[in-house]
């Protein structure tokens, strides 16, 4: 085994490394904040002004998607090729950044956290404002058990979305591969809405984001049972719920992560959630077994931590297996 084939191996390791020492930089300059604008850029170019028939939309939502991934994959592609010059190490640290910028645990960890203190302090005001910027629903009303359910459902879907997916498309296609996902996820957070404006233009982001996520979200299924084991949690029963409500979900992945989370705590997620005032329900995943509190955050971001661990692990063999 050369030294390029183990510094490409570790590159997971040190993107979780310099995520954890980093974290997500609040920068404009940030290449997700960048590719948004992007996106922003491209929407306003090619969203038609008039005659906006179903096909137009969709067709100019789908050119859309296609530069996006394609300016992405070009620029992450460029990167790799110019640190290449300097040798395979300074590649694999080139890949390791490339891939740090496309995962999000500390985030996810820090947005969980600050919310778990604030219902340990009883600042359910607080706690309802600091859930209201990473859920789509109201959370003026909400009580503890709800804001802790927001968390919960919120930090085990993105544990797909925003770890588990890069990691796999790093597997696949290397940095390119997690960077393009990156892209494709960010258009499905812009574009892919059911309203009057994106039903069409966005369609080809939100089934793009869909298909992507689908063998990950399966993948988070049996890393957080598996976890659910090595952390003293109810894996048998995050096992059993998964498989019975996973399906559920509304969307074709989202059950996959919230399944095993909810049996293995105990508790029940989903039900009835308010968006600018209008009530939605969503199909229950898991049993009722006692209500939610802030303690079940702490474990949801131990799901988390532990089921990336052993996937970079994972990874890790593969590529010295395969080298």
């Amino acid at each position: 085994m050369t030294d390029g084939v183990l510094a490409y191996a570790l590159i997971p390791a040190a993107a979780l490394l310099l995520d954890t020492l980093l974290g997500d930089p609040r920068s404009g300059m940030h290449p997700v904040v960048l590719i948004g604008r992007l996106i922003s850029f491209l929407e306003s170019l090619l969203y038609p002004a008039e005659h906006r028939t179903p096909g137009s939309l969709l067709f100019r939502g789908g050119l859309v998607v296609a530069l996006v991934i394609s300016i992405t994959g070009g620029v992450a592609w460029g990167l790799l090729t110019a640190a290449a010059l300097g040798g395979p190490l300074c590649s694999a640290l080139m890949g390791a950044v490339i891939l740090y910028f496309t995962i999000t645990p500390r985030a996810l960890a820090r947005d969980g956290l600050e919310i778990y203190h604030l219902l340990r302090e009883k600042n359910i005001v607080l706690a309802r404002k600091r859930l209201s910027w990473i859920v789509g629903r109201d959370t003026d009303r909400l009580n503890e058990s709800d804001i802790a359910r927001g968390a919960v459902e919120t930090i085990a879907e993105n544990t797909t979305d925003g770890v588990l997916s890069p990691l796999f498309f790093f597997l696949l296609f290397g940095p390119v591969g997690a960077a393009c996902y990156r892209a494709a996820n960010t258009m499905d957070s812009m574009l892919g809405y059911k309203n009057e404006r994106y039903l069409y233009f966005g369609r080809a982001a939100a089934r793009l984001d869909d298909v992507l996520n689908y063998i990950p979200a399966r993948i988070t299924f049996l890393l957080f049972i598996i976890s659910s084991f090595f952390l003293g949690l109810d894996w048998k029963n995050a096992w059993k719920i998964g498989l019975r409500d996973a399906p559920k979900h509304p969307s074709p992945n989202g059950g996959y992560a919230e399944g095993p989370t909810a049996g293995a705590l105990h508790v029940q997620l989903g039900g009835w959630n308010y968006y600018e005032g209008k009530p939605e329900f969503r199909e229950y995943m898991g049993d009722p077994d006692r209500p939610l509190c802030g303690k079940d955050i702490l474990y949801t971001l131990k799901l988390m931590y532990m089921a990336t661990i052993l996937f970079a692990v994972v990874e890790a063999i593969i590529y010295i297996f395969i080298g």
